[in-house]
């Protein structure tokens, strides 16, 4: 699985039977610390809510299809939605908690 954010929305027109319904978002793929990683991609949203700006999880290539049904033709696709994102800095250590992007932290 991978971390993402919705950058924008694909419109279809026309799609594979299998895909009617269902929603393709542009992705930017993220790191476990949210910062942008690769080039964006097209993603089904599995979830069937998710939204532009939204940090979600993913999964790719024959577990995409699975997802789904195992009948669409899809490389990624979008499993839900991500609350909160924790690091263990090192084994043992302290739990940071990473902010969201574009969400501003509270000093504390």
């Amino acid at each position: 699985m991978q971390l993402g954010k919705v950058v924008g929305q694909v419109i279809a027109s026309v799609k594979d039977p299998a895909l009617e319904g269902l929603a393709l978002f542009v992705v930017q793929g993220l790191d476990e610390r949210l910062a942008p990683i690769g080039k964006p991609f097209v993603a089904v949203d599995a979830a069937r809510c998710a939204g532009p700006g939204d940090v979600v999880y993913l999964c790719f290539k024959r577990d995409a299809a699975v997802a789904l049904g195992d009948k669409p033709p899809v490389d990624a696709a979008i499993l839900g939605y991500v609350d909160e994102v924790s690091i263990e800095e090192r084994p043992g250590g302290p739990v940071r908690v990473v902010p969201k992007p574009g969400r501003a932290t509270k000093a504390p």
